[in-house]
């Protein structure tokens, strides 16, 4: 605590430049105020003031004042969070999960999380993983569902479940004809998929799967609403890869012979000062995810890392 104080009175010093006046704000004298910021400078071992006829930063002092600020206000945040949850008054829990997420799915992870954490309010927002990865880093966000593979830096990730993908198609398609398909089979046809800025990873380990697999698309079309890639692939535009058969009798889902596509997902959250709540929702929404019967956890080999493997290149 004596340090998070000496961070304290360095802040409001590097505020003023003045030690005069630091110190009535502070409401202590000058010599124990200068003294403590003389202590501060031994254990850094820099000099954090330059001490001549005007008070100014040095350069180790404007780092170290960037840094105590937002030490400083992780450590008030994590406070305030941990005397909340005693209280069993937690803030709301930020979550963002992607557009195309199913209904019942949503469905399923509110109400589950509600019966667990009744006093936790879960605020989840529409958002693609890339909206989430940013939000994340800025503090924006507590938790977010990403489509893996994405850069995890500075954060911590949950359970990852993987869910095979299968092939929509047109009813009158020649293709439709048949009990699976091969990606192979889909030559000549185009693709219609989201962005690839909504997940950059996830689109770019796909195509190279489709590629590697004998399916080049003849074009790509690019769709976020469920609905507007529906109408694509019905207007011939190209086939889409879903999790699992719509309720549409214009269209037929197959599965894809050996599961050779995947879609992987997990929670992901900062690994500084979380929501105290993040990891729970992370086992929560895995265990509604993997309740399709298709859906499972990751095994990973020891050392691995979720997104190591994540589509079938064999």
């Amino acid at each position: 605590m004596d340090h998070l104080r000496s961070l304290r009175y360095f802040l409001v010093v590097a505020d003023e430049l003045h030690f005069g006046r630091a110190a009535d704000r502070l409401g202590i004298a000058q010599p124990p105020l200068s003294q403590r910021v003389k202590r501060l400078e031994a254990e850094l071992g820099a000099t954090l003031f330059d001490r001549g006829r005007r008070v100014t930063l040095t350069e180790a002092g404007e780092v170290l004042r960037a840094e105590a600020r937002d030490l400083l206000s992780r450590w008030e945040r994590m406070t305030a969070l941990v005397a909340k949850a005693e209280r069993g008054e937690v803030d709301a829990l930020r979550a963002g999960v992607p557009p195309e997420l199913p209904g019942r799915v949503l469905a399923g992870i509110l109400t589950a999380f509600a019966a667990q954490h009744p006093a936790v309010r879960l605020d989840l927002q529409e958002l693609t993983t890339a909206e989430q990865a940013r939000l994340l880093a800025d503090r924006s966000l507590d938790a977010g569902l990403l489509q893996l593979p994405v850069d995890v830096v500075g954060l911590d990730l949950g359970p990852a479940v993987d869910t095979p993908l299968g092939v929509v198609l047109p009813r009158d398609s020649p293709l439709a004809r048949r009990a699976s398909l091969a990606l192979a089979d889909l030559a000549g046809e185009g693709l219609v998929h989201a962005p690839r800025a909504a997940a950059p990873g996830s689109y770019d380990a796909l195509l190279r799967t489709c590629w590697d697999h004998g399916f080049r698309p003849a074009s790509i079309r690019h769709a976020r609403n469920p609905e507007f890639v529906l109408g694509l692939v019905l207007a011939g535009h190209g086939v889409a890869f879903e999790a699992r058969p719509r309720k549409e009798p214009r269209v037929v889902w197959r599965p894809l012979e050996g599961e050779v596509l995947r879609a992987r997902t997990a929670f992901a959250w900062p690994s500084s000062d979380p929501h105290p709540q993040a990891a729970k929702l992370a086992e929560i929404a895995a265990e509604v995810l993997r309740d399709d019967g298709v859906s499972r956890l990751v095994t990973e080999p020891r050392g691995a890392r979720p997104w190591d493997v994540f589509y079938d290149r064999s």
